[in-house]
């Protein structure tokens, strides 16, 4: 199998980037518009157009973070229409798309006290939540609104976090996961738990139908957990992102909306495609060239974003400015890569 630029040769290399490693990949919850931060400073949104299963991507408009700050993470409101985005310049910024994309201007909304590593939107208050190395995590009002609407301390550093409709899960550093309930402008903590994997948490992400998260480590391992009780259905996890006696971090875990069933990416260069109901890996696409740092499907469920780029799991020494690339890819999603398969039966004879 080897090694290779993009997962499959019909992937959509996507234009312009950035000059430096893409550290999240948003999709639109209302149209085909993908927006992808940087650590180069730049909030970059492209159109994506697909006819069969052709896909292209037009760059339309970037913004930028002050004194070029690495861009950490990024964010959508729910009707599309503005892009939120936190990083090393310690601010959480919005920038507008629906001004025919020349409002090329970023306003700031809020401030931590150290880098803002996770944004997300809360489509039941219309607020906006980030997450800080400060151990903060700050709501926000938008358009206009100078203080937060509320503060939290969080027991350690916000890794990532994730909203789906009223449930929102943070992981943060000395691998707690807090999960809150946010149907009201005021977040209330629902759950708080030690992380079911052993080391550091990379990644988490809520399921679709907020019945629980998946959490990613740096171990390559992945925790499912159930926050509600489902019948016939228990918390488990399971190894993947591993070659050999190497042992990959899992970078990002993302689901699809339409069928329930989820992505991870690793340092290791791979995707796989999984469904947590059945525990079966759907697919598994050969490795890249370098290593996936962030992904996401768009709300169709049929394409699928992932970069190509160092994350910085081997230390500065693995990396040559001079020589390193990055790259944003667009893979076509058909129903029968992604959609569950049904438990396997044994056949009797």
């Amino acid at each position: 199998s080897g090694t290779q630029a993009s997962a499959t040769p019909n992937d959509h290399n996507v234009q312009s980037p950035g000059g430096d490693g893409v550290s999240s990949l948003t999709w639109s919850p209302t149209a085909n518009f993908l927006v992808s931060s940087n650590w180069d400073g730049g909030v970059r949104c492209w159109e994506v157009q697909e006819q069969g299963n052709q896909v292209r991507a037009l760059p339309k408009a970037q913004v930028n973070h002050d004194g070029q700050k690495p861009v950490l993470c990024t964010a959508f409101s729910s009707d599309g229409s503005t892009v939120f985005s936190g990083g090393g310049d310690n601010a959480v910024r919005m920038w507008n798309l629906a001004s025919g994309m020349s409002n090329q201007v970023s306003t700031q909304i809020g401030v931590h006290n150290a880098p803002v590593k996770s944004v997300a939107f809360l489509p039941s208050s219309n607020l906006i939540v980030s997450g800080g190395w400060d151990n903060v995590f700050e709501v926000l009002g938008w358009p206009r609104q100078s203080n937060p609407v509320g503060q939290l301390d969080l027991p350690g550093k916000c890794y990532d976090l994730d909203v789906r409709g009223n449930m929102m899960v943070v992981a943060t550093a000395g691998r707690h996961i807090l999960a809150y309930d946010v149907s009201q402008p005021a977040p209330r903590e629902a759950v708080r738990k030690e992380s079911p994997l052993k080391f550091q948490s990379r990644c988490v992400s809520a399921f679709p139908d907020q019945t629980g998260f998946a959490v990613g480590s740096i171990e390559g391992r992945v925790g499912i957990q159930y926050v509600q009780k489902v019948q016939g259905k228990d918390s488990f996890a399971f190894k993947c992102h591993r070659q050999d006696s190497n042992v990959y971090s899992v970078n990002a875990i993302a689901f699809n909306s339409v069928y329930g069933t989820f992505a991870t990416v690793g340092s290791d260069g791979i995707i796989n495609f999984w469904d947590k109901d059945n525990k079966q890996r759907l697919k598994g696409f050969n490795a890249l060239t370098k290593p996936i740092p962030c992904a996401s499907f768009n709300a169709r469920g049929n394409l699928f974003a992932y970069a190509a780029s160092y994350d910085w799991s081997k230390g500065a020494t693995f990396h040559n400015s001079s020589t390193a690339t990055n790259e944003i890819y667009i893979h076509y999603t058909p129903e029968e890569e992604i959609k569950a398969k049904g438990k396997k039966t044994s056949k009797t004879r």
